[in-house]
């Protein structure tokens, strides 16, 4: 169904960058998407199966949104590229310095996350510099190429560059964190959060030349949830 999306989408367009999206292109996002978001066929699969299931789902979704819009609708800025500029190892640090502060004192305040800790005596430096690189693959990586690449650059391409279509992004991620748990759902609380750190995220993507940058502060502010709080 995204295929056929994206092919409807072309027809009569001449091959190369495509400078502005139609419906049929943010159809074919939602596509990829939400059948992952609502868990579409949980049922069917077994409980233990489920996890592993859904990992390899969402890789081959993010794999084939960069062959649809890389290769086949061939948008620009999506910034699938290695670090260009030394500014794209700076910003995401910079960012975490001003960022982090700002997401544990909400965090503490609507009562998503206690108060900070030092890490368990089990999580030695290997094994947090391991979870460093398993939470920028798995999961920061995967996020910022289906929430910035696509979603926020279509958004920008179509409406152009503003503080309101940041915002509509940043809430679009915050607001795909509503069936999150561990707290009861819709976890707004977690919406509050994932949206606040989506507005910083957007703006690393914004500014950076690889959207690498804005995966590295994702899996920062991630990394530091996990072993910290």
């Amino acid at each position: 169904m995204p295929v056929a999306c994206a092919w409807a989408g072309s027809r009569g367009h001449p091959a190369g960058f495509v400078d502005r999206p139609g419906t049929l292109d943010f159809a074919a996002i939602l596509l990829l998407w939400l059948p992952l978001e609502f868990a579409a066929g949980a049922r069917l699969v077994r409980l233990p199966a489920r996890g592993f299931l859904h990992s390899v789902a969402y890789g081959i979704a993010i794999l084939l949104g960069l062959v649809l819009f890389t290769g086949f609708r061939s948008f620009p800025a999506m910034k699938y590229n290695l670090p260009r500029r030394r500014s794209d190892f700076g910003l995401p640090l910079a960012a975490f310095a001003i960022t982090a502060p700002v997401l544990m004192v909400v965090g503490i305040v609507i009562g998503f996350i206690p108060m900070p800790h030092w890490p368990a005596a089990a999580a030695t430096g290997g094994r947090m510099a391991g979870a460093f690189g398993v939470i920028l693959a798995g999961t920061a990586l995967p996020e910022e190429i289906l929430f910035r690449s696509l979603i926020q650059n279509l958004i920008v391409l179509r409406f152009g560059t503003s503080w309101r279509t940041l915002l509509g992004a940043s809430l679009i991620f915050g607001c795909a964190h509503l069936d999150n748990g561990p707290q009861p759902l819709p976890n707004w609380r977690y919406m509050i959060l994932a949206t606040i750190a989506g507005v910083a995220y957007g703006m690393v993507f914004q500014r950076a030349s690889t959207v690498l940058s804005s995966a590295a502060l994702h899996a920062l502010v991630d990394w530091t949830k996990h072993f910290f709080f």
